[in-house]
């Protein structure tokens, strides 16, 4: 009954020491892995066998041999040719070990310290279980390496979880039954130890079945891989197979996901007109977990001066100007950054070999074959105007090509995911409606833009599902992935785009081509990603859907201009209308009622008058209060018509004073001797935008100046974004 026990006990360990080794086909390039599972087991056939150590080392020995032999070496064994080989990798690794290159050693040393590795293990645990009977030291092991591995690497560790659970459970309850058997020193029958043998089983086996069945917290911490690969160094999205997001640019968005911690460490700093988005490069295929890309083909060569690509259709109206971008030592892509509409490159310090692939956009930078990071270069640009009413008709077939790449959705996405894009599209007619409506979906409905406290989907989660339905909590790569997710799910072709938003601006005289341009600093946390939605002969067309930040790009209304006025919106003429019929006397408008319930009713009248007794005083009471609880939003939309209407000095001067009341109380406080200038800055740098500098400049023209007239068009625009963000 003893042997039993003590095989038992054995087995158990044997498999315990197993959930260490499972791991290895997919945490390394281990080949062969099976041959270490049995020498594994035949070192503890060995010790179970309590098989004298003067024959179990040669053994050993002899098994660890043939391994090695079979796994690297040719020759036949134990042939002159073989210790040759033998004595030479012994040699090399040794001087490796000497110099502390660790990283020299050949896959032949390796594997030979992971054999007297698993040797030394088996005699441990043979200790453990057999002479000392306590196995609870190496099952705690056990568990914390399966916890950190599943925790830090793409191994799932729920199965070995579970595993382990039985098998410790099992080995200590067995040590039990067998330290009692030999402190009795009786011999059990087999009836008997049976029957002490099932209630442990039963045991273990409710306690996994209600383990399984009953419900989980869900994680109660963020995932610490972004905070520890930020902590070490790590940069990118995704350092690496299995990682999670974290800050920074990477190549790696195969799992999407998880906290980061913001890193303001300079990139590149970007002398433009205007605010850019830097495009890097798309992403076509959606994992349910993340993005891969499988267009890296075609790949073509371009001339630097000439780039000849394009994103949208020639007929797309374009503004030519010139930028340049200067990097830091931080930058190491080995690509463009570029804005829309990038035509050529120059001012390059040396040659340069631009590898474009054209199906995303990504724009490789090589010299002699190997990639370089230019250390700076001008541009030549032009910004796209799209066209809003030309977006609106679009209305041709897409190209079978683009329906392919840009309309997969893997089995992951949910029925739920699908219903809701149908729901929030139903009531528009035409794409770029559509698309907005996606777009605007997010402003609101309880999602908040977070870059904490942000969880990875489990195995069996979709990462759309996850943040739409269940956290709406999340950032950039949240956004963009659920409005292509959605827009997909209703037949339109959209794609996720990655690469930096516009930084902060740092000079707005900067003089570079004879002009006064704006200088901007853009840094590892100005990492982003966005949307790209296909319209036909037009072609890509950025959106924006993340919570605080604002799509840069120009769309305009589509006026007809030769007719020499503004295209009139169809509730403009009726905006007031019914609210100053509202407005009046409202006791005026009971008597008149009163009045004509007397004339049919006489105790109708009365109570009437009784009733307007109540609600006069109520109005009067209640009508103040909720206008000054509400002053904010009516005066807003006060100043937004005066100033849309008519753009002159006094409407922008009243305007900017209660945008300034606004971002004072909803935003950020102004602090006492703080100028305006500065102020604007501030909450520029919170909005990512300029437009509180801009109106800011104009506003200090007309009070400090004397100016007689605004400088520049379209200022009611730049104040209405504001005081949206601002209520919002």
């Amino acid at each position: 009954m003893k042997k039993l026990l003590l095989s038992l006990i054995y087995i158990g360990g044997f498999f315990l020491l197993l959930e260490w080794l499972w791991p290895l086909g997919i945490l390394t390039n281990t080949q062969n892995a099976g041959v270490f599972y049995l020498y594994a087991a035949f070192c503890f056939f060995l010790a179970f066998m309590q098989v004298r150590w003067y024959i179990a080392v040669p053994l050993k020995l002899l098994g660890l041999i043939f391994i090695l032999d079979g796994l690297f070496i040719p020759e036949r064994i134990f042939s002159s040719g073989w210790w040759s080989i033998l004595y030479e990798q012994l040699m090399f690794n040794a001087e490796a070990v000497w110099a502390q290159e660790w990283w020299d050693f050949t896959a032949f040393f390796r594997s030979l310290l992971f054999l007297v590795l698993l040797w030394l293990v088996s005699y441990l645990l043979h200790y453990w279980l057999v002479i000392a009977r306590k196995a609870l030291f190496f099952i705690i092991l056990t568990f914390i390496y399966i916890t950190v591995i599943d925790t830090f690497t793409p191994y799932e560790a729920q199965g070995a979880i579970i595993r382990t659970f039985i098998l410790a459970a099992l080995v200590l309850g067995l040590l039990q039954l067998e330290k009692e058997v030999s402190d009795d020193r009786k011999e059990i029958k087999w009836k008997t130890a049976i029957l002490a043998l099932v209630p442990l089983v039963c045991a273990v086996l409710l306690a996994v079945a209600a383990g399984a069945a009953l419900p989980k917290f869900s994680p109660q911490w963020p995932d610490p891989v972004p905070y520890l690969e930020n902590v070490t160094g790590g940069a990118g999205t995704g350092g690496g197979e299995g990682g999670v997001q974290k800050v920074g640019y990477g190549e790696n968005d195969s799992r999407l996901g998880g906290a980061f911690v913001q890193d303001d460490t300079l990139v590149f700093q970007a002398i433009v007109e205007d605010r850019q988005y830097w495009r890097a490069e798309s992403k076509d295929q959606y994992t349910g977990k993340g993005w891969e890309d499988t267009l890296e083909e075609p790949v073509t060569g371009r001339d630097p001066g000439d780039i000849g690509y394009s994103l949208f259709e020639e007929g797309v109206e374009t503004d030519p100007s010139q930028g340049f971008i200067d990097f830091t030592e931080e930058a190491d892509f080995g690509k463009l950054l570029y804005p829309y509409g990038m035509t050529a490159i120059g001012n390059l310090e040396n040659p340069l070999e631009i590898e474009l692939h054209t199906q995303t956009g990504e724009m490789e930078t090589r010299s002699g074959g190997d990639a370089v990071q230019p250390a700076s270069y001008s541009f030549d640009y032009g910004a796209p105007a799209f066209d809003l009413r030309q977006l609106r008709e679009a209305s041709g077939e897409d190209p079978v090509s683009v329906r392919e790449k840009y309309l997969q959705l893997p089995s992951s996405v949910t029925e739920r995911t699908k219903e809701l894009a149908s729901d929030v599209v139903s009531e528009y007619g035409n794409r770029y409606d559509k698309a907005k409506a996606v777009e605007s979906y997010f402003s609101s409905n309880g999602f908040e833009y977070s870059t904490t406290d942000v969880e990875v989907p489990e195995a069996e989660e979709d990462y759309v599902d996850q943040f739409v339905f269940e956290t709406k909590k999340g950032y950039c790569d949240n956004y963009s992935t659920s409005m292509v997710v959605m827009l997909r799910a209703e037949g339109i072709p959209a794609r996720w785009v990655k690469g930096f938003t516009g930084g902060e601006i740092k000079e707005t005289d900067a003089e570079l081509f004879g002009e006064n341009l704006n200088a901007y600093d853009i840094t590892s946390a100005n990492a982003h990603s966005w949307v790209e939605v296909y319209f036909p002969d037009v072609g890509w067309v950025p959106f924006e859907p993340t919570q605080g930040f604002t799509n840069n790009a120009d769309f305009t209304s589509g006026t007809d201009t030769d007719s020499g006025e503004p295209e009139r919106s169809e509730e403009s003429p009726e905006v007031e209308a019914p609210d100053q019929q509202q407005e009046g006397n409202p006791q005026q408008i009971g008597e008149e009622e009163g009045a004509e319930g007397s004339a049919e009713n006489g105790r109708g009248e009365g109570f009437l008058r009784n009733l307007l007794w109540w609600i006069v005083p109520a109005v009067i009471l209640v009508l103040p209060a909720v206008m000054y609880v509400t002053r904010l939003r009516w005066l807003s939309w006060y100043h937004g018509r005066r100033l849309a209407k008519n753009e002159t000095p006094d409407s922008f001067q009243a305007a900017y004073r209660h945008l300034l009341v606004v971002l004072d109380k909803k935003v950020q406080k102004r602090g006492e001797g703080e100028t305006l200038r500065t102020y604007a800055k501030a909450i520029d740098h919170r909005f990512e935008t300029v437009d509180m500098q801009h109106l800011t400049t104009q506003y200090e023209r007309l009070v400090y100046r004397k100016e007689q007239r605004l400088q520049r068009a379209g200022l009611s625009e730049l104040w209405e974004n504001l005081i949206k963000k601002a209520l919002s």
